[in-house]
């Protein structure tokens, strides 16, 4: 029979303070508190995976403490200011940390730790966090003939972004194999979330977000203010398509890619989408609101922190000569990310503002993720409802879910790894790219990496 029992991982001894809320903590906080509480949990970003051969409980509860002591953003609550005019984060010296364990009867085969593993990862992803009561983690372990066989790790998205969380499975994975926690803390010398908002609002940090925000709104009023040719109101109860695209070469054929052109992947996979974005919308240019995580900038890349920024990459001459679009857009996008830190509230103002003056700006509508390298490989479960490559090797593509309606949204698309395959998934506006044009924009993006690829080879 299968029980549930609640253990508490006692933390003491850890560093504490207040002050205000970093520029990305605010931005999430402002994004998530704006939803419907039902439609919260979706920012929530979790890992879950089995552990084979499994490791004894008191070795994984010893090494979420000794995680808990590396990282403050860990035990760090968020409230606003007692007169509204801001946002305020307090690291806890001690407390205690939750831990769902579901233990299961002796001898239950794979297939089911998988089960009960993927149930308590949806339970535990599936409630908004409280970041002014509760501290932004929850840990759920299966548990069977002694050992724990499945973790779930789920944190508040105003905690870490992706690349945060990467971070936390390789540190909590070295600390369970026994490393020594002060060589893991050696290896971390970023700034903590408190230090970062000290740097945030220093000379020197005001001076950052002034030159950033005044970058992006120059790219903003430089920028086509369309891409698309306007379509018909569409019906506003029309759900958004999700298509994936599972394709086993481009493993391989973005790295070779980039690697000729001495360009990030990133940017193989930004020159495509921008080449096949202006090929659809039927002009000479692209404009991609690329997200941007700590992996991006300078002096954040081993941070456990969010930082929720945009960059605005407009590529002209978009579906050119492939291997040189690669190369512009490699340094366009250098350019781009340098300026993605900056604090969103005073930007989105200047937004506001000059929206009310009728002043043109970038159409906005065409979002780009890479989420490639955000967790570490083999570390993170496939998720069931994105279908993986055929088991041939060939490229597959599935429709596997429908989101409702995203106001302002033309697409977003999302670069993704599994063990076997690049994905790209990719949810759309109907009214502007149905379904056939989804299917060929995804296909696309892949011939024209894989033809670059072809050409390269001796």
């Amino acid at each position: 029979m299968t029980t549930s029992r609640q253990l508490e991982i006692p933390f003491a001894d850890g560093r504490s303070g207040s002050g205000p809320a970093t520029w990305g903590q605010r931005a999430i906080w402002d994004v998530v508190n704006r939803l419907a509480p039902a439609d919260r949990p979706r920012y929530n970003i979790g890992t879950a995976t089995p552990l084979d051969p499994g490791l004894p409980l008191p070795v994984v509860l010893a090494a979420l403490g000794q995680l808990l002591h590396l990282h403050d953003s860990l035990h760090t609550r968020l409230l606003p200011e007692p007169d509204g005019s801001g946002l305020r984060q307090t690291v806890d010296p001690a407390g205690t940390l939750p831990v769902l364990v579901r233990d299961l009867p002796a001898g239950t085969d794979r297939a089911g730790l998988g089960t009960a593993g993927d149930a308590l990862h949806r339970e535990l992803t599936g409630r908004a966090f409280d970041c002014g009561t509760e501290w932004p983690v929850r840990v759920g372990l299966v548990v069977a003939d002694g050992l724990v066989r499945h973790i779930s790790l789920v944190l508040s998205h105003t905690a870490v972004d992706g690349t945060g969380m990467g971070l936390l499975v390789r540190d909590l994975t070295a600390l369970a194999l026994g490393a020594d926690p002060a060589a893991v803390r050696a290896g971390r010398t970023t700034q903590q979330p408190l230090e970062e908002a000290g740097f945030q609002t220093s000379e020197r940090g005001r001076k950052r977000d002034a030159n950033a925000r005044a970058h992006t709104l120059r790219k903003l009023r430089a920028a086509p203010d369309r891409l698309f040719p306007p379509v018909p109101a569409a019906d506003p109860a029309a759900r958004f398509p999700n298509a994936v695209l599972s394709s086993p070469a481009l493993l391989r054929a973005v790295d070779t890619v980039a690697a000729a052109h001495r360009a990030g992947s990133s940017a193989v996979l930004l020159a495509a989408t921008a080449a096949m974005t202006a090929r659809l919308a039927g002009r000479p240019d692209a404009v991609l609101q690329v997200v941007v995580n700590n992996r991006f900038l300078s002096g954040l890349t081993d941070a456990v922190s969010v930082i929720a920024g945009d960059a605005l990459l407009h590529l002209q001459d978009a579906d050119g000569e492939f291997g040189a679009a690669v190369r512009r857009t490699h340094a366009a996008s250098i350019a781009a990310y340098r300026h993605a830190y900056y604090d969103r509230r005073l930007l989105d103002a200047e937004i506001e503002r000059l929206t009310a003056d009728r002043v043109p700006l970038a159409d906005r509508s065409c979002v780009f993720n890479d989420t490639r390298d955000l967790l570490p490989g083999g570390l993170t479960a496939p998720d069931p409802a994105v279908a993986g490559a055929g088991a041939d090797g060939a490229t597959t593509l599935d429709w596997p879910v429908e989101f409702d309606p995203r106001p302002g949204l033309t697409y977003a698309l999302d670069a993704q790894r599994t063990p076997t395959a690049l994905q790209l998934a990719m949810t759309a506006d109907p009214a502007v790219l149905p379904r056939p044009a989804m299917e060929r924009f995804l296909r696309g993006i892949e011939e024209l990496v894989l033809t670059e690829e072809r050409a390269l080879r001796p």
